[in-house]
């Protein structure tokens, strides 16, 4: 169902109507139940498992969040064999190189040819991403060459004026820069490695400069590229000098030891890694993963010395909602987060956003996230998209929890963020922002409530509301607590429509765990609404809203994978309050009028045969072919499923087997006889042939009866 982009301001905070006050509903018409589950099973993150089609797409956004280890501290080693991060002026200690030496592991990294370059040119530029190693790879380089004693440079220098600091007063042979600050005020350019090298060649000396990916090095400046060697080439080379071989080989074959080798690595956490396996210790062994997975994230939002900037972490929180979705999507809405994040403080706040920022390769790998091409579906079919996705998609959920409760000043942007993501014309973007509210009430269920998912349901916008419903079913799919007791309370509200209404469609949707109690609430809401029309009171556009969705979330509950308990439910219901019946045959028949679709098989084809589910949707169809009420809407479900059954071996067999058991008398056969003699086809095609074998089988059982009468 196509919908037009609202035109609510996207910063705005959620409407909440006046006590009393009538929604018009005028931005949008509410969204098919059918399209709302749709939506949650094409866009939810797969993080989150689908726990109501009984697959998981690997580790739940509960597990991470309830597993995380939030009181275990671990001292990492920041540099390759644990020499200290920090950038010293002065001589590097020969032991500390030497330590250094015993256990640099060089094995599928490109050591040699960088070695053989250094040799020649003197001076190489080492670049690559963070804590890859690089400053220990320089450190080796020129320790292999024998070029000692090294001397740290201050990398507080420009570019231009590194050649006429160095000297051979200091009597070093090894010169290392770390981090060189090259920006588009101090450029890196041919001119000033050739004025290097020259200075190198007079003091017969060395130099290593390591420096992150920049934009602002001159197309002519041949870096050296520095990447890492494989984590478990690290661990099998290093474990064994910590313990014996044997043991060594025992520790690798763990599980807790595959599993975080599943994850991309850094070499901090692989050298880190390796104390702890030597240690012995199980509970610290199965629980590093996870550790280092929250203090990365940590790391991220944590204001350092050189902190990540405002604009990438809002794009880390972006990513963290849009895990795996379009790339240009979650760039395009993380600045919309930025900008509410600026003005945190200071709304008054005013400076552009600027149009064009970090690589989104530089970025990507920042975030530890990768992009790649993948088909998407949309409204208009499948198309394919650049994506973008944490390499460790249990880092989504840990990045959210952490800037809910870890940083709650950000909540105030992150809220009018989540507002505008509410009212998106996209279907992708609304149930991402559920997601990410549903994380948030499994972290912080009061908060998360009060702040958004209650201000949600009593919003004027429809599409507030969807997300409403939306927010509550994955939160209770992750495992957030008392949901189902929220969603019963709200279907049974009498005094707000709105929240009434959220509580209905939501039962639909988490209804399928719990059919018989789902069940029990929708008709306690029916006999609310019936017993408000006997008294004549005046009923509100939001009762009206209630009364419509009170069937609908019964065939949401029919046509899942509950089918058969909730047709059992559904029976007594028949003969029960006329209200009761009345809901009953109005699901039944919204049921059995949704056709086939991709997302799953009508109500007559979940009706095996061979399960009591036949014999009640023979019973509801009975009932609802001599009730004056709905005798003609399902008339035409059977006339419907007739023609689906001439070009349907399948439906054939089913309604062969159906329509005796719904002919429960004379009266009845007759009836459906004449239904079927009378049938014609779609947009004026012949009679559908199926239809005469279906009088066939119909009139078998009575021919059969009469015989032995």
């Amino acid at each position: 169902m196509s919908e037009q982009t609202p035109q609510t301001d996207p910063e705005a905070p959620a409407a909440t109507p006046a006590d009393g006050e009538i929604s018009t509903e005028a931005d949008q018409p509410a969204q098919e139940p059918w399209a709302a589950r749709r939506d949650l099973e094409s866009h939810a993150p797969t993080s989150m498992g689908l726990h109501f089609r009984g697959t998981n797409h690997g580790v739940t956004a509960s597990q991470v969040i309830g597993d995380i280890i939030t009181g275990g501290k671990i001292e990492h080693h920041y540099n390759f064999g644990g020499v200290a991060d920090g950038h010293v002026s002065g001589e590097i200690p020969a032991g500390a190189l030497e330590r250094l030496a015993e256990d640099f592991v060089s094995e599928g990294t490109a050591f040699t040819e960088l070695l053989v370059r250094l040799r020649e040119e003197r001076v190489i530029v080492l670049t690559g991403s963070p804590f890859t190693g690089r400053r220990t790879a320089a450190l080796m380089l020129l320790h292999h060459l024998g070029a000692a004693p090294v001397g740290a440079l201050d990398r507080d220098v420009a570019p231009g004026e590194l050649s006429r600091r160095l000297t051979s007063d200091g009597g070093a042979v090894g010169h290392l820069l770390c981090d060189l600050d090259i920006s588009r005020e101090q450029p890196l350019r041919e001119a000033h490695l050739l004025a290097l090298r020259g200075r190198m060649h007079e003091l017969k000396s060395y130099l290593v400069i390591t420096a992150g990916r920049s934009p602002y090095v001159e197309d002519t400046v041949e870096l050296a590229p520095w990447h890492p060697p494989e984590a478990r080439a690290v661990l099998k080379a290093l474990l064994p000098k910590r313990t014996d071989a044997a043991h060594a080989r025992r520790l690798l074959a763990l599980p807790a030891v595959s599993e975080f080798l599943s994850h991309e690595r850094q070499i901090r956490e692989v050298v880190q890694y390796v104390a702890v396996l030597a240690e012995g210790d199980a509970k610290r062994i199965e629980q590093y993963s996870l550790v280092t997975l929250e203090q990365q994230v940590q790391e991220w939002f944590e204001e350092a010395e050189t902190p990540v900037q405002l604009r990438e972490k809002a794009f880390l929180i972006a990513l963290a909602a849009f895990d795996k979705g379009p790339y240009a999507l979650t760039a395009e809405l993380s600045d919309t987060l930025y900008a509410a994040l600026r003005s945190t403080g200071d709304e008054s706040y005013q400076e552009p956003i600027p149009v064009f920022g970090t690589h989104i390769g530089k970025r990507l790998q920042n975030a530890r996230a990768k992009r790649y091409p993948d088909r998407e579906t949309t409204e208009w079919g499948p198309v394919t998209q650049i994506k973008a996705a944490f390499h460790d998609e249990r880092v989504a959920p840990v990045v959210l929890r952490e800037v809910w409760t870890g940083h709650p000043a950000a909540r105030p942007a992150l809220i009018r963020w989540l507002n505008g993501l509410s009212v998106d014309g996209r279907p992708f973007v609304r149930t991402r922002a559920a997601a990410t509210v549903a994380v948030l009430a499994y972290t912080d269920l009061p908060s998360a409530m009060a702040l958004i998912v209650e201000r949600w349901a009593g919003a004027r916008e429809s599409r507030r509301q969807l997300t409403a419903v939306s927010a509550l079913t994955l939160a209770h799919r992750i495992g957030a607590p008392n949901i189902p007791r929220i969603v019963d309370d709200w279907s049974m509200d009498v005094q707000d429509p709105k929240r009434c209404w959220v509580g209905v469609r939501a039962l639909g949707l988490i209804g399928p765990e719990r059919p018989a109690e789902a069940l029990t609430a929708l008709r306690a809401q029916a006999r609310h609404q019936y017993d408000k029309k006997a008294r004549q009171s005046r009923i509100g556009a939001g009762d009206q809203q209630v009364t419509a969705e009170l069937p609908q979330s019964v065939a949401l509950l029919l046509l899942s994978p509950a089918a058969e308990a909730a047709l059992g439910a559904l029976l007594p219901a028949l003969d029960g309050h006329p209200s009761a019946r009345a809901l009953a045959l109005d699901g039944f028949l919204a049921a059995c009028e949704r056709p086939d679709s991709a997302a799953g098989p009508s109500l007559l084809g979940r009706a095996d045969p061979s399960t009591s589910a036949m014999a009640a949707v023979a019973r509801l169809l009975r009932v609802a072919l001599n009730d004056r009420t709905t005798n003609e809407r399902a008339e035409n479900v059977l006339r419907n499923w007739v023609r689906a059954a001439d070009s349907d071996p399948g439906t054939a067999r089913t309604l062969a087997d159906l329509l005796p058991a719904v002919a429960g008398g004379a009266r009845d056969a007759a009836r459906l006889d004449h239904l079927l003699d009378t049938v014609q086809g779609l947009d004026g095609r012949p009679r559908p042939a199926i239809a005469d074998r279906m009088r066939s089988a119909l009139t078998r059982p009575l021919a059969h009866a009469h015989a032995h009468a």
